[in-house]
């Protein structure tokens, strides 16, 4: 049991052996190229032509080499089969009569034969020159004998008149090595010829496969703030460089989509600060001129310039508070409150400032939510003092709250003028005013809704809305309560 255990770990590792040399070119080339790579900047299409050329190398390689080991394996096989098989038919035969084999046996191959009886004691040797070498059935020293001497090794048991024989036939097999080589060389050959022509088509190949990377190149290097809606042409392209350019493009319109909403934004906000600067300026310069000694101008002047500096104060904090939030920088101070509590203040502090207006405020449910306190308070205001400046005097606003499965829902309705439907999409975008609202006795900078909804939806909550000229408008807010 244990000589059978240590001829399979023999046998492993001759295998072992044999395939780290046969893989060692492999191994060599691979290292070589790596190392060529990484020291110089090659560009991509030199790359892939390398690759490809490794690749037919190695392709090269493994064709060569199993073809050469298979065709002397059969030629080995054939051999064995015609010839060896008959030299020991005729050693059987005459295994009575020794002296005899050779002048039976003529083969010019045959370097040596050794038998040996049961006991492994030599009993006959075909060559005295050679030398009688111990019974052998070694795989190690079979494959030490062929590699350096060219020699093969036919062992064999004979079991003849009730007596055991082991023989070992040593053959000459150069000449099937030599064939072998032939096939080796034809074989790497026929390679490197074809290497003269896979050449040129991998250079096209690569230089086809590199020209859309380039135009991307050439185009993106045109892109600037002046022709930001330039974008790559997806005709000439497919698979993954189709995908990358179409992922590209959609960037690109995202980009462009963010300018141009930032170019608007800070135009808009320019606006808005022009117009309350140049009411101060024409009060200034008024009072600079002739007011100083007039009372009555004096204090006009004065109200009106500081309704204006609170007019600019309030559209700067709103501003930097859009910014906090665009840059995520915006915190909110979460806590476990009862929503009704808020509502109630609300309640009481609209009642207490407007007069002018009908309210029905009914909060159906209690809830409790975790949420900032002041903001959310702020989001419900903005729209509330929404509702009161676009529902003229004596009209009606109504404030209704309700659990609505996960969430708690805060509805505010007004009879006012109303909101155009192609105006809806867009009256939570900054400083964005229906024509409706664009009156100066109206007032309001556009940006409430946008703070409205950074909030909201700063919390996991939802804003919606509904409406049509002339029969109010409904806005309603969802928060995730606990």
């Amino acid at each position: 049991m244990s000589n059978q255990k240590n001829k399979k770990s023999i046998i492993s590792n001759i295998f072992t052996l044999l395939s780290s040399i046969i893989l060692l070119p492999f191994r060599v080339i691979k290292n070589f190229l790596k190392a060529v790579m990484k020291r110089l900047r090659f560009s991509i299409a030199f790359k892939i032509s390398a690759s490809y050329f490794l690749l037919y190398i190695v392709i090269i390689l493994i064709v060569t080499t199993t073809s050469s080991i298979g065709y002397f394996v059969y030629i080995l096989n054939d051999f064995k089969t015609e010839t060896v098989a008959n030299e020991m038919t005729m050693i059987r035969y005459n295994i009575d009569t020794l002296n005899l084999i050779k002048d039976i046996l003529n083969d010019k191959n045959i370097k040596n034969i050794n038998i040996y009886d049961e006991n492994y004691k030599n009993i006959y040797t075909y060559n005295k020159n050679y030398g009688s070498q111990k019974y052998s059935n070694n795989i190690i020293l079979m494959l030490e004998e062929l590699i350096l001497n060219s020699t093969y090794i036919h062992s064999e048991q004979i079991y003849e008149n009730d007596e055991l024989y082991y023989v070992n036939i040593y053959y000459d097999i150069s000449f099937l090595i030599s064939q072998t080589t032939y096939i080796i060389v034809f074989i790497f050959l026929s390679g490197i010829a074809g290497l003269l022509l896979f050449i040129p088509i991998v250079s096209r190949t690569s230089s086809k496969l590199i020209r859309p990377i380039k135009n991307m190149t050439e185009i993106t290097k045109t892109i600037s703030v002046n022709n930001i809606n330039t974008r790559l042409d997806i005709k000439d392209t497919q698979d993954e460089l189709k995908e990358l350019s179409m992922t590209f493009n959609e960037m690109m319109n995202r980009i462009e989509e963010g300018y141009k909403s930032q170019q608007q934004f800070v135009s808009d906000a320019s606006h808005e600060l022009r117009t309350p600067i140049a009411v101060m300026k024409g009060y200034i310069n008024m009072l600079d001129r002739w007011g100083k000694n007039d009372k009555a101008i004096l204090e006009e002047s004065i109200s009106a310039i500081k309704n204006e500096t609170d007019n600019m104060q309030d559209l700067i904090e709103k501003l930097l508070f859009i910014a906090r939030s665009d840059k995520q920088t915006l915190v909110f101070t979460k806590e476990d409150f009862n929503i009704s509590e808020v509502l109630f203040e609300i309640e009481k502090e609209t009642i207490m400032i407007d007069n002018k207006h009908e309210f029905e405020f009914r909060f159906l449910h209690d809830a409790h939510v975790y949420a900032d306190k002041n903001r959310v308070k702020q989001a419900i205001r903005i729209l509330l003092e929404n509702a009161i400046k676009f529902t003229p005097e004596g009209g009606k606003i109504s404030v209704y709250s309700f659990l609505a499965e996960e969430y708690y829902a805060i509805k505010i309705k007004d009879s006012g003028i109303g909101i155009n439907k192609k105006d809806l999409p867009k009256i939570f975008d900054r400083l964005y005013r229906a024509e409706e609202s664009r009156n100066r006795q109206i007032g309001g900078h556009g940006l409430g809704l946008s703070i409205a909804k950074i909030i909201i939806l700063g919390h996991k909550g939802k804003i919606k809305v509904k409406s049509n000229i002339g029969e109010g408008a409904e806005f309603t807010i969802l928060l995730p309560h606990i």
